[in-house]
């Protein structure tokens, strides 16, 4: 689990509760008319912009990879192919069928393989499925940075219709209050939900988008150096390319002369 979104999700939360706290109740931040502008219009708008079919797949998508954390570490694919490329040319690919591999999308590499087919199939197979799934991901960020940006606006919507209602009610004291609330609190639930929520999830999984992509072409590139019997030396001096500087020379550093 990605530690640091619910960390961040949660001690924004604690922040907000308790300035509500400390001068009234929750109870006063509570609206229904608010929350129909700022929730429904935003999403109305959203609806407008992206088809249906990439809302149904980058929302959820969008919300379990803001809160994951990848499995495999680039290090980690680095020493995990490497360790595959020694098995592959003491066994062959045939030794490859018994290795069990953590990450699903090297798993399915190793496998075809194992099989033995080709490269240009495997590079083809591999590179779709890598780009599908960034498809996605990147329709999750698109959708979240959308919501972020509608609903600000869907607030100030919200702020001037309550302001009409109550100029328009000026005459009934009793009405002015309620009709300020829904002006006040719909500023209130849009930057909320713009800025605590949708914008740093947009961000999140544009950062992790960035980083799957670099680490599914490292796996993409290291299958097929098995493929092509490379020696885990050379595997594992051509894939420290993808690593940091910093990594480079600590992975340096621990391989044996």
């Amino acid at each position: 689990m990605d530690i640091s979104t619910g960390l961040g999700l949660f001690a924004g939360a604690v922040v907000l509760c308790t300035l509500i706290l400390m001068g009234g109740d929750l109870r006063m931040f509570l609206d229904a008319h608010a929350a129909i502008v700022i929730f429904g219009g935003s999403f109305a708008a959203t609806l407008i912009r992206f088809p249906l079919n990439s809302m149904f797949h980058g929302l959820p998508l969008g919300a379990k990879f803001a809160f994951t954390m990848r499995r495999m570490t680039q290090r980690e694919l680095v020493d995990e192919i490497a360790g595959l490329a020694e098995i592959a040319r003491k066994q062959g690919p045939i030794g490859l069928e018994k290795v069990e591999v953590e990450d699903p999308f090297l798993a399915k590499g190793i496998r075809f393989v194992a099989d033995g087919y080709d490269s240009n199939f495997i590079r083809d197979n591999l590179e779709r499925d890598r780009d599908n799934f960034l498809t996605h991901l990147d329709e999750g960020q698109k959708i979240y940075r959308a919501v972020g940006d509608c609903a600000p606006a869907f607030g100030m919507v919200g702020t001037l219709i309550g302001m009409v209602q109550m100029f328009a009610n000026m005459t009934d004291p009793s009405k002015l209050g309620p009709y300020m609330a829904v002006a006040l609190l719909a500023t209130f639930y849009g930057a909320a939900l713009a800025n605590l929520i949708c914008l740093p999830i947009a961000d999140k999984l544009h950062l992790k988008l960035v980083d799957e992509e670099v680490n599914r072409t490292l796996i993409i590139d290291g299958i097929l150096m098995i493929r092509e019997s490379k020696s885990p030396t050379l595997v594992r001096e051509m894939l420290l390319a993808y690593l940091p500087e910093k990594h480079r020379h600590e992975d340096a550093e621990t391989v044996p002369a």
